[in-house]
């Protein structure tokens, strides 16, 4: 694993933390605030707004492991790096601040910040694909 990956996964591993406690504290409301519970939009923009991170941070994880593997620029590279976790914040980021208010009905135009996550994030990924296919199997 090259230096640039190792950091970065070191960094991952240090925000892993930050996502338990945001499950933690959508724990609380559900245990501690009824408005919370009034609001199903909310509830599950929030909801979903967690699991995204999750699990976009542990495939940035995982990813990370194949990044050196393949053949790609080292521009393309560093791409993936980010494109994984970038779409680990920007999804979530949409999920959670298209919904502050405690009473919304409906999202708010953050909401489109999903829309570039979930693009980003396809670079990333079809971006790897493609340059772990094009290795070949000299890489075994």
């Amino acid at each position: 694993m090259t230096y640039e990956s190792r950091r970065l996964a070191g960094i991952l591993l240090l925000l892993i933390p930050t996502v338990e406690f945001g499950g933690a504290s959508i724990l609380t409301l559900l245990i501690n605030d009824p408005g919370y519970m009034e609001n199903p939009l909310r509830q599950n923009l929030w909801r979903a707004g967690h699991a995204h991170a999750g699990v976009l941070l542990i495939l940035s994880l995982v990813l990370l492991r194949y990044v050196d593997e393949a053949a790609l620029s080292d521009g393309l590279k560093r791409l993936v790096r980010l494109a994984i976790p970038g779409a680990a914040i920007l999804l979530p980021t949409a999920f959670f601040f298209s919904v502050l208010n405690a009473d919304a009905a409906r999202p708010n135009a953050v909401i489109y910040l999903a829309y570039v996550g979930a693009v980003v994030l396809a670079i990333g990924l079809v971006t790897l694909g493609i340059g772990l296919i094009r290795k070949g199997p000299e890489a075994e």
